[in-house]
């Protein structure tokens, strides 16, 4: 991070700070934020989180994640928190749209702003940026924010378990995006005395009967593999959202069993929104989904998984998914 003198002088007095995430915080924003949340409280600052929308459940026990500001809820009070911020801190994402109607909110604050972020290609809306798409995630590099900011003595168990959650969750529990760097950083999480079977537990283990039933149904009657392109996709349709009830983080990780069979190198989750598509995409190995997520679908992310949307009818998308895939017939060829 350049200037990261100029900051910490900034902050060298107690100062209002406003961190905010993506839309659909997962595991990382939510991570990442809290973590940064409980260091920077330590030197006296007044500190808030502000996300779009509500997070999953299965983050709630997270130490002070109940005194998130949720903006589709309290949209008056999140526009208030934000125009009392002495510096906004911006983490998990490249540009502002991806924090919706708030990003005009933050935009029009003439204060200084962070970025913490490992996705590509990041909009230069911040004074001060620590970006790298080659972390595993935005908690860890939280984690090298600490560091940069001489501040490793205030780690503590709290700040430590809400980075090792981002971390896990961004890694699929270290299945992809790691690195010697990220297992020294991981190590001295736990050496803080992060409990990893309790978070593992409470991260992976929390499905309801209902998500359980939704995954069945998704495997069982939603599943078209194609395999000359090593290509799985799931589907999912309005009615499918009204037979079971889905709410936010129902159908988190749903894709990744895609994965799962040994010759699938591509896995495409689409849902029908009551006006969006949306599309998830995951891969294996070098072949990269952040491209077709970008070029096709409006979207973007990171190599091995990205997302994108269009305002097109589901058998659309669904088409769409499927043309794409003979560009990339060499790379998905089940022979190579």
């Amino acid at each position: 991070m350049e200037n990261i003198e100029q900051l910490l002088d900034f902050l060298a007095v107690p100062r209002y700070i406003v961190i905010t995430s993506h839309r659909n915080p997962d595991g990382d924003a939510i991570g990442s934020s809290l973590g940064l949340y409980h260091f920077l409280n330590k030197f006296g600052h007044t500190v808030r989180i502000i996300f779009p929308s509500e997070f999953p459940d299965n983050f709630g026990w997270m130490p002070h994640s109940d005194n998130i500001i949720i903006y589709d809820n309290d949209p008056d009070v999140a526009k208030e928190t934000v125009e009392r911020a002495d510096i906004i801190y911006c983490l998990d994402f490249n540009a502002l749209d991806r924090i919706d109607k708030l990003g005009e909110n933050v935009a029009d604050q003439n204060v200084p702003k962070v970025l913490i972020d490992h996705h590509l290609d990041p909009e230069p809306f911040a004074e001060y940026e620590l970006s790298d798409i080659s972390y595993s995630s935005t908690s860890e590099l939280v984690y090298t924010y600490i560091e940069l900011s001489k501040g490793m003595k205030e780690l503590d168990i709290d700040i430590a378990s809400c980075l090792y959650t981002g971390i896990i969750t961004d890694t699929g529990s270290f299945k992809y995006s790691t690195s010697p760097r990220l297992f020294r950083v991981v190590s001295h999480l736990l050496e803080t005395g992060v409990d990893d079977y309790d978070i593992q537990d409470k991260v992976n283990n929390s499905y309801n009967e209902k998500q359980i039933r939704l995954l069945g149904h998704c495997l069982s009657h939603r599943m078209e593999i194609i395999p000359e392109y090593s290509a799985g996709i799931i589907v999912l349709t309005k009615g499918d959202y009204e037979h079971f009830d889905i709410k936010r983080g129902d159908t988190e990780g749903i894709v990744n069993y895609l994965l799962m069979m040994r010759n699938i190198k591509i896995a495409a989750f689409i849902t029908e929104q009551p006006t969006i598509v949306k599309i998830s995409l995951r891969s294996k190995g070098d072949f990269s989904v952040q491209e077709i997520a970008s070029k096709y679908f409006n979207g973007g992310g990171h190599k091995n998984a990205s997302g994108g949307y269009a305002f097109k009818s589901l058998g659309w998308m669904v088409r769409q998914f499927k043309k794409v895939l003979p560009e990339y017939a060499e790379a998905l060829s089940p022979y190579n």
